[in-house]
């Protein structure tokens, strides 16, 4: 792994800008040929104000279909750019499914994937085949069986600590699996909708989707709890069939540490997967 650009260059500041999008008609967030993503969309409308090339990092590359309320970007863009009303420009450049809701100068040495301690993930599911609302069709996704919620946060927990997760990802080259699960917690809202809480310092492929359908076969009854600390141990990949739809999924959150400690972090996290791909 490259070491990550910590400082911009000369004549450039670095801004940090946080933004949400609805990613249903979005093929994730990275550059794809031929398809729309949000960085390609992001990056189009940052260059055409800056009148500059605006490449961004990312906080969490979030998967085709998958929406945030909380991502978080940084981008190097000329001093001589006016920052007041740049969020409001934005905005109306960018069609309506993608907001940019702050922007400011970031801290020295910030980077917004190196720096990050956590990123704060939430799945829905409406079980038991009930009705889900027009409003709430598009960040939630259907069961037809009822799930006992106290079931699912007795098998989550035992996924909880620092492991190698490649039962639950998507196999890319060269990308390591091992990660630590902070948090993964269900809970019942107000609708009667089945919420989860997923944190982890950083997630690989397709990860929150794939726990999320494992736990759902413990809470229906296909699977006994301890099938799930056989996957985890045996690092057999979970079928794709128990993947569940990216459309309930949303980035909520990402946390950082002090501004003091901002280039320490990102020389850790570096050095961290440069040592785990070894």
């Amino acid at each position: 792994m490259t070491e990550p650009t910590l400082y911009p260059e000369s004549g450039f500041r670095r801004l940090r800008i946080d933004l949400a999008y609805d990613g249903t008609n979005f093929s994730g967030w990275a550059i794809q040929p031929d398809r729309r993503t949000v960085q390609e969309v992001v990056e189009t409308a940052l260059s055409t104000v800056a009148q500059s090339p605006a490449p961004t990092i990312v906080a969490g590359r979030t998967d085709a279909g998958v929406h945030a309320t909380g991502q978080v970007i940084h981008v190097d863009l000329p001093e001589t750019l006016e920052l007041e009303d740049l969020a409001y420009k934005l905005n109306r450049i960018l069609d309506e499914d993608v907001r940019i809701n702050a922007i400011e100068i970031a801290p020295t040495a910030f980077h917004a994937r190196f720096s990050a301690l956590r990123r704060y993930y939430e799945y829905r599911i409406l079980d038991e085949n009930k009705v889900i609302q027009p409003l709430a069709r598009l960040n939630t996704a259907s069961w037809y069986r009822p799930l006992d919620v106290d079931v699912m946060n007795r098998a989550s927990a035992l996924l909880l600590g620092t492991h190698n997760y490649a039962a639950f990802c998507k196999y890319r080259e060269g990308a390591t699996t091992i990660r630590t699960l902070e948090t993964y917690q269900w809970r019942r809202d107000e609708e009667g909708c089945l919420v989860a809480d997923v944190v982890a310092d950083a997630f690989c492929y397709s990860m929150v989707r794939n726990l999320v359908g494992a736990i759902v076969c413990v809470a229906d009854g296909r699977k006994d709890p301890e099938w799930i600390s056989t996957l985890l141990e045996d690092k057999e990949r979970v079928s794709d069939s128990l993947v569940f739809p990216a459309h309930g999924l949303s980035l909520y959150k990402v946390d950082y540490p002090d501004a003091a400690e901002l280039l320490e972090r990102a020389k850790k996290t570096v050095a961290r997967r440069e040592e785990e791909d070894n």
